[in-house]
Parts: structure tokens; C-alpha cells; sequence
């Protein structure tokens, strides 16, 4: 898995386990809608700084989002492996 699905991946699931959307998350984070959804998908990969807004608009800190991609990571790594 590459390092950008993992923290996209991880992004989304804390977005929507908090009932965020995309709209919202992204005007608190200052950065477009349509590129918080490419983040999201993996498709894009952002920057500390980019990173460090999306969190602070989450609650988490950038510690907090490795440690939730470190998650992904291992989720879908026991997918592959079963």
C-alpha cells in the first residue's frame, strides 16, 4: 500500500467517524474541496503543511494521523495476507 492511500484512507474514516464532511473539513483546513477528495482517495499527495491543516481542522495532531495510518497500514496488509 502506498503511503499516500494509507493516509487518505486514514483521513476519510476519522472525517466521517466524526460526521465531517468534505465542505467543512476543508474550509476549516483552507484548502479546496475537490483536493481534500484526491487527498482523501490517494490520489494526491499533500504536503507537511497541507497535512498539518487537514489534522488541526480534524482535532488530531500529525502524530495522531501517523499513528491512525499505521492502522491502515496494518488492516490492509492482514487483508492481503488472509
Amino acid at each position: 500500500m502506498l503511503l499516500r492511500h494509507a493516509i487518505g484512507a486514514a483521513l476519510r474514516r476519522i472525517r466521517l467517524d466524526e460526521g465531517r464532511t468534505l465542505r467543512e473539513v476543508s474550509r476549516v483546513a483552507n484548502i479546496s474541496m475537490p483536493y481534500l477528495s484526491e487527498i482523501e482517495r490517494g490520489r494526491k499527495e499533500p504536503s507537511s503543511e497541507i497535512l498539518a491543516g487537514i489534522c488541526a481542522a480534524l482535532g488530531l495532531t500529525l502524530l495522531d494521523l501517523l499513528n491512525e495510518v499505521s492502522f491502515e497500514t496494518q488492516t490492509a496488509e492482514a487483508v492481503v495476507v488472509d
